[in-house]
């Protein structure tokens, strides 16, 4: 039998609302306490969960349309079901709206005769009521104009209890001012779930340190113009790749992952580098595979096109696969340090910042040198202080003799 639930009396004095959002569809199965919509009143967000299980045959509002207290928001039954006639029409502005199953744990229909929100009875049936323990909302009044006897009191102590619905209000303000909402939804929560899995599985630490980027720039500029004869677009970041590769190579613990079941590191004999990609729906990072096999031009045209990819939505799964160590390049847009979270299971992740003239002492005098601040974070379970500081002063090496890396790949 098909069951229509109205927008029921949500407290704080609430009349109406706008439907927000219908996060269900007509024709679609739902199940009891799915959340079917989001409403807004002049007070909060009312997250709108489902009385009962079955098919949604009709909703009727459409988005941004506003519902009374009283209205018929859905109605739900057996697939293929009809919807009772003239149910759509039934509002709690218009005429008394037709009798309907009640929703459990709700108040039902507001009667015409009586204020929003409260149900009729007399003073005695109300005393009753309090005494029995009976809620007056939850009961279907079979008297005059819908008012509550003493004998549906009766009735309903004696009908065992009914599961309350549970319906989530989310305030739009609070004690300093207005609020906004905006929903954790697509790459962010996946995002916001996978750091969260980082930061209760591995012990983070970050070592910082500092690499004159002088010959690293001049190599740049110096294969700029190959680079664009192939498509590409020559960044820092390639060279970065090549370097870390060669670090890894001395430091092979860095390049791992940890085994919590079987009490064992997975040093890994291949390289597989991450490169972070900021997109406005949040992180990701796509893996270079086999980086190490590769040219520092061909490892630039891979990285455009991944980038490019991440930004239109269009990556392989597989390319977010396989990673080995991440890097993210926040000097892109700036800073001097940063703290980046290791892309479990990985072990380490390096975190690249502005390269710009820094004033440095030398010899006892203030000289200007032009330098790329490199923020390694690491999963100390796996590798202590000692071995990080070891691997990023060779990266420190590597970056600032650039021209000895195999930029051609092995």
């Amino acid at each position: 039998m098909a069951k229509q639930f109205r927008f029921p009396d949500v407290g704080e004095g609430i009349t109406e609302g706008e439907v927000v959002r219908w996060l269900v569809k007509e024709g679609e199965t739902v199940k009891a306490d799915q959340t079917l919509a989001e409403i807004e009143t002049d007070k909060a967000i009312v997250e709108m969960p489902s009385p009962y299980s079955g098919t949604v045959l009709k909703l009727h509002f459409k988005e941004k349309d506003i519902v009374r207290v009283g209205d018929v928001l859905v109605t739900i039954g057996e697939k293929g079901e009809a919807v009772p006639k003239g149910a759509a029409a039934e509002t709690a502005a218009g005429g008394a709206p037709a009798a309907a199953e009640p929703a459990p744990g709700v108040k039902g229909p507001i009667s015409p005769a009586g204020p929003p929100g409260r149900a009729l009875a007399t003073p005695k049936v109300r005393k009753l009521a309090e005494e029995a323990g009976v809620d007056l909302a939850s009961v279907a009044g079979t008297g005059p104009g819908g008012r509550i006897t003493e004998e549906d009191i009766r009735r309903a102590q004696a009908k065992p209890a009914e599961k309350k619905l549970e319906i989530k209000v989310k305030s739009k303000f609070d004690f300093y001012g207005t609020l906004e909402r905006i929903p954790l939804r697509g790459i962010r929560r996946s995002t916001a779930r996978h750091m969260r899995e980082s930061l209760d599985k591995a012990a983070h630490v970050t070592h910082f340190d500092e690499a004159d980027a002088a010959r690293l720039m001049a190599l740049r500029e110096k294969m700029k113009g190959e680079a664009e004869a192939k498509g590409a677009k020559l960044t820092y970041l390639p060279f970065i790749v090549k370097a870390l590769i060669e670090a890894l190579k001395l430091h092979p613990t860095l390049n791992a992952s940890l085994d919590d079941d079987e009490g064992e590191i997975i040093v890994k004999k291949y390289y597989n580098i991450g490169i972070a990609v900021d997109v406005p729906e949040g992180l990701i990072v796509p893996v270079v595979k086999a980086a190490d096999q590769k040219s520092v031009l061909d490892i630039a045209e891979e990285i455009g096109n991944l980038a490019k990819a991440a930004r239109e939505r269009t990556l392989d799964l597989a390319d977010l696969k396989g990673g080995t160590f991440s890097v993210t390049n926040v000097g892109v847009i700036g800073g001097y340090a940063a703290t980046p979270i290791i892309n479990y299971p990985e072990v380490a992740i390096l975190a690249t910042m502005k390269i710009e003239d820094r004033a440095r002492v030398e010899g006892g005098r203030v000289v200007v040198r032009t330098t790329l601040p490199l923020c390694l974070s690491f999963d100390h379970r796996v590798n202590d202080g000692a071995e990080a500081a070891r691997f990023t002063r060779d990266l420190v090496r590597f970056l600032e003799d650039p021209e000895k890396l195999p930029l051609q790949g092995e």
